[in-house]
């Protein structure tokens, strides 16, 4: 790498010096050469895609089905790898989403409905309501107080018929005159009851009417009611109880199953069928090469102070002399490592092009650019 090239040229220059000096001491000590110092830094690092990672399974099984290669492109939820445990965990997630699903598609559904069974509500009240205005109340009450008179006057008249046949209950029923009274008594009996039923009926014709009023407006406020309830939505606690059913089920499957955690491209499959994998397993790996970073490795104190955020960057691959690539700085590290007595700070550059040529893991030369002064 250049940086490690300018070392080496610096370090043999100044042996030169050494040795010149060495051999001709009594000769005039030659003038000092003119030191020429640049802000400029020149650091190694590794290609990185913009997002990668290594998949395995939170759960020990058998590998059913691996449905993807090297090179495939997958978008975010594809599944990658199945266990042989998964149909189960699968089916729960089914049945879980369905219900969540049925909760929230229900409920446009459901204000529909509820808003229309408010309005037939209000029509029904409305005509009972104009039923119930268009009777007479004064009238029929009037109507009512005579037929009870009427009723009053008929209980009169059978008790009297019963006090007549009592006269003559004990004689023969042959008896005239204990047939002709118990025939009164049969007739004051009927009477009566006509003059009930008849009371009865006026009684309805306002009873009945106002009845079906006050049951419409019972089934308007409830279904006014159920309307207003519904604008928030479905039930908290029953939307609450599903998501968090639907949740631990597809916890559950996450445990077989393995999906793209975002869009990208295989980049390695470690398992094939048939296969026992655990916790510990390497099953994927996954990367997002549309976007190349590059991470540093030996950036030291004395260089890490001369960068900042936003400073362009010059890109070389080692693997590719010819490519120069452009880039600025994302991120500098705050935190260290110590590397052979240096203090090494971590800096990400995010590129600005790509080249298909690019591969992961390639070593690159990065150069970073001097500022202009503000």
């Amino acid at each position: 790498m250049r940086k490690n090239i300018l070392k080496f040229i610096t370090l043999l220059a100044v042996l030169a010096l050494v040795l010149a000096a060495c051999g001709n001491a009594t000769e005039a000590a030659p003038m000092a050469a003119e030191v020429v110092t640049s802000n400029e830094v020149v650091a190694e690092g590794r290609l990185e895609p913009i997002r990668a990672t290594n998949l395995t399974f939170q759960a020990r099984g058998v590998v059913e089905d691996v449905l993807v290669k090297a090179g495939d492109t997958v978008s975010e939820g594809d599944v990658l790898v199945r266990l042989a445990n998964a149909g189960g965990a699968e089916a729960q997630v089914v049945i879980a989403q369905n219900a969540y699903d049925t909760l929230l598609r229900n409920e446009s559904g459901d204000r529909a409905r509820l808003w229309q069974a408010y309005m037939d509500a209000q029509i029904v009240r409305a005509d009972a309501e104009k039923e119930w205005e268009d009777v007479n109340v004064d009238d029929i009450d009037n109507r009512i107080e005579d037929l009870q008179a009427d009723v009053e006057d008929r209980r009169t008249d059978l008790e009297d018929a019963q006090d007549e046949f009592d006269k003559y209950k004990d004689l023969s029923e042959d008896n005239a005159k204990r047939k002709t009274a118990k025939d009164d008594l049969e007739k004051a009996q009927e009477d009566l009851n006509q003059a009930l039923r008849d009371l009865e009926k006026e009684t309805r014709s306002r009873d009945e009417v106002y009845a079906v009023y006050e049951a419409a407006l019972a089934v308007e406020a409830e279904a006014k009611y159920q309307y207003e309830i519904s604008l928030d939505g479905p039930n908290a606690d029953q939307l609450t109880l599903a998501k968090a059913q639907l949740d631990a089920a597809k916890d559950t499957l996450a445990n077989y199953v393995l999906t793209a955690p975002f869009n990208g491209v295989v980049a390695d499959v470690n398992v094939k069928a048939g296969e026992q994998v655990g916790t510990d397993t390497r099953a994927v790996s996954l990367a997002d090469f549309g976007v190349w970073t590059v991470e540093t490795t030996d950036i030291t104190e004395l260089e890490v102070v001369k960068l900042k955020e936003g400073q362009s960057v010059r890109l070389t691959p080692d693997a590719l002399p010819d490519l120069v690539l452009t880039g600025e700085i994302t991120q500098i590290s705050n935190a260290y490592v110590q590397q052979g007595g240096d203090i090494i700070y971590g800096v990400t550059i995010r590129i600005n092009e790509t080249d298909p040529r690019l591969r992961w893991g390639m070593t690159v030369e990065a150069v970073f650019l001097e500022q202009l002064s503000d």
